[in-house]
């Protein structure tokens, strides 16, 4: 309890300096703001200020707190017209985790804010505040925000736990022992020349033989953990706007460009295995077997068809193959193409041993645990509870009668 005390006491001493005089000129309960016909006085507003301030919070200045007033005073209204109300037992709940937090009781805690000039009253209101509005966006929009079962597992596939996605734009460069020369070089000279996004656009589709080249290469976000390695490790190297160092990867060549980057997606959970099928078609990347693959493209909407076509087209034993595998046992080059597709998606770019690779993903299985769906569900309600919440708020802001 020293060191909070002693934290609380420093902040208290800036603050007084940076909000004293001030508010020493204002008449303290003269109203600092209006929210529909309520006042909020400028000792309010003093008091949230240092109180958010002894908290080591943002927003401990009196323009910030004045507005966060605002917020709840909307909220508040809102609440209440909705026949929202606390208990007593309900408030010393909240008080008593909040203060919790800090590993103290709540008189503990309401001493040590004393200290620095916080009434008791500030952190009553700013603790009641919050739980009503909770409550009404739990009442108003709670029904319409749980997920679904079958979200949770689509997102259970495609992850849960805080990791890193990218956005990116591709050249996919196809390699055979006979071109692997001259694609070599295609792919060194692109990545030394091009410097602007619409360089490498206008590159892919002039260069690029994977599915995404009509339109310059451009990739939906990737979770960085599906991505083949050797990919993910050039790509964690740049900047948005950079250019990759060509990367090998057997059957093609790829060069990247990072659009952007997102630190706090999900990332796909531990034991994600990935269900794909391979239809082997004659002929490598001649005009005839890609000719062949987008006329199996057209015949087929799930894996589960090419059963069906394998059968029709009496193809000879080892033509379809079928597997359910971890990411982390993937070629690194299938592994780079199913990282693209969603269930019922096919590649065309894959070819070796004189085939066409007609790669179709299936489906991803995340085999979670009931605590982690539990888990990913609550995240998942929290989540769209907070998206409605604010978008109320603005609402309510624009409707509201605000003088200040």
């Amino acid at each position: 309890m020293n060191g909070f005390l002693a934290t609380l006491g420093l902040a208290a001493m800036l603050l007084t300096g940076a909000l004293g005089a001030p508010v020493a000129a204002q008449q303290p309960f003269a109203a600092a703001a209006t929210v529909n016909g309520q006042a909020i006085t400028n000792f309010q507003v003093q008091q949230r200020a240092l109180f958010f301030g002894l908290l080591r919070a943002p927003g401990a200045d009196t323009e910030s707190a004045t507005q966060a007033l605002i917020d709840e005073t909307l909220q508040n209204q809102a609440a209440r017209a909705a026949g929202i109300a606390l208990t007593e037992e309900e408030l010393d709940e909240g008080m008593v985790e909040f203060a919790g937090r800090a590993n103290l009781s709540p008189d503990q805690f309401i001493a040590a804010l004393a200290q620095g000039g916080v009434e008791p009253e500030t952190f009553r209101d700013f603790v009641r505040n919050g739980m009503l509005w909770r409550s009404y966006v739990q009442q108003r929009f709670g029904p319409v925000s749980r997920p679904s079962d079958a979200e949770i597992d689509r997102k259970l596939a495609r992850g849960g736990a805080p990791g890193v996605r990218v956005l990116l734009s591709e050249i996919a460069l196809p390699l055979t022992p006979e071109t692997a020369g001259e694609v070599q070089a295609l792919a060194q000279r692109l990545s030394d020349t091009i410097t602007t996004q619409a360089g490498f656009e206008a590159a892919a589709r002039q260069y690029s033989r994977s599915n995404t080249a009509q339109r310059g290469g451009r990739l939906d976000w990737l979770d960085l953990s599906n991505m083949a390695p050797p990919i993910a490790e050039q790509v964690l190297t740049l900047a948005p706007g950079q250019v990759s160092d060509p990367v090998n990867l057997g059957s093609f060549i790829g060069l990247f460009i990072l659009r952007d980057l997102d630190e706090n997606a999900p990332t796909p959970p531990a034991g994600l295995s990935i269900d794909y099928a391979e239809y082997l078609i004659p002929g490598g990347r001649t005009p005839q077997a890609l000719e062949q693959a987008s006329r199996l493209r057209a015949r087929v909407d799930v894996c589960d068809d090419l059963y069906g076509v394998a059968r029709e087209d009496r193809a000879p034993e080892g033509t379809l193959r079928r597997e359910t595998r971890p990411v982390s046992e993937i070629p690194a080059d299938l592994r780079q193409e199913l990282a693209k597709l969603d269930a019922g998606e096919a590649s065309m770019l894959l070819a070796g041993n004189g085939y066409l690779r007609f790669v179709m993903l299936c489906g991803r299985d995340a085999n979670a645990s009931e605590d982690a769906f539990r888990t990913l569900g609550q995240q998942l309600l929290n989540q769209r509870l907070t998206s409605y919440s604010d978008g109320y708020l603005e609402e309510l802001r624009a409707d509201a009668v605000i003088t200040r």
